[in-house]
């Protein structure tokens, strides 16, 4: 269903709640911080500017944040766990303005990336750059699976010249997003056979690939939500909230609206005021 101007400025707002949170975390990680203190300011940050943390309104989780650290791919529970120089950082945060959403997620390093192994360092940018891939392929009209296509065009272009085969986790996907943080229609990070749905103007999504370095096969711990890699390979996510209109695409939960990226990647801009 496409939003309408009020309903994406709202969206809009929770979006940048949600950038200035990671970005809270990101300037605040260091060696022997711990993911619960990370997830404190997070909570501090949304609340203090009048949104309201998404996650606790998923059963059963009570947290801003999702802290999913080196091996682990998703769904980490923020708590007690220190992090180390070099350690592998994936942080996802989610926000309500209004009655809508934003969701998005980063990788980052303890210590920042001068700490980081070369190949993490690596992954992360593939991740990241294969996010940017599968926003610059939506458009009015366009079908929904081409997104998780260029996602995966990317990442394998991107395995060829590094002599890698990343793992393309596909056990979680991304989803459209409004006054729910998951709602249908799934959005695969991945080739998947069929066109999908039709992209209309004012379809707002979640994207948000996960890329291993090593096999892309995967368990849940026994805290029920910690999905970690099988082979103890490290793992990055990346995440943006996106609206696709006419004029073109914003990403919603990018200070800038995703403007510098999408210029660089030859796919329109339309900006949403919040």
């Amino acid at each position: 269903m496409g939003r309408t101007d009020e309903q994406l400025a709202f969206m809009r707002a929770a979006g940048l709640l949600v950038a200035g949170a990671l970005a809270t975390v990101a300037d605040a990680v260091a060696d022997g911080m711990t993911t619960g203190a990370l997830d404190s300011l997070a909570e501090s940050y949304i609340r203090d500017n009048g949104g309201v943390p998404s996650f606790p309104g998923v059963p059963g989780y009570r947290h801003t944040l999702c802290t999913s650290v080196n091996e682990e791919i998703v769904h980490g529970i923020p708590g007690s766990r220190v992090l180390r120089d070099g350690d592998l950082l994936s942080v996802d945060c989610g926000a309500i303005v209004s009655g809508w959403h934003g969701d998005a997620a980063i990788s980052v390093f303890v210590g920042g990336d001068d700490a980081a192994r070369p190949e993490d360092l690596r992954l992360s940018r593939v991740t990241e750059e294969s996010l940017w891939a599968g926003i610059a392929a939506m458009r009015v009209g366009g079908r929904l699976y081409a997104v998780g296509e260029a996602i995966e065009e990317s990442i394998v272009a991107a395995g060829k010249a590094d002599g890698r085969d990343y793992g393309i986790v596909e056990d979680y996907v991304g989803h459209a997003i409004g006054q729910e943080m998951h709602l249908d229609p799934q959005i695969p990070n991945y080739a998947v056979r069929g066109k999908g749905p039709i992209l209309a103007s004012g379809f707002t999504g979640a994207l948000e690939p996960m890329v291993t370095l090593g096999d892309a096969r995967n368990r849940v711990l026994d805290d029920g939500w910690t999905v970690v890699t099988l082979d103890g390979s490290r793992a990055a996510h990346w995440e943006h909230t996106v609206v696709v209109r006419d004029a073109g695409l914003c990403v919603l939960t990018a200070v800038d609206g995703g403007a510098a990226r999408l210029a660089e990647l030859g796919a329109p801009f339309a900006p949403v005021t919040g």
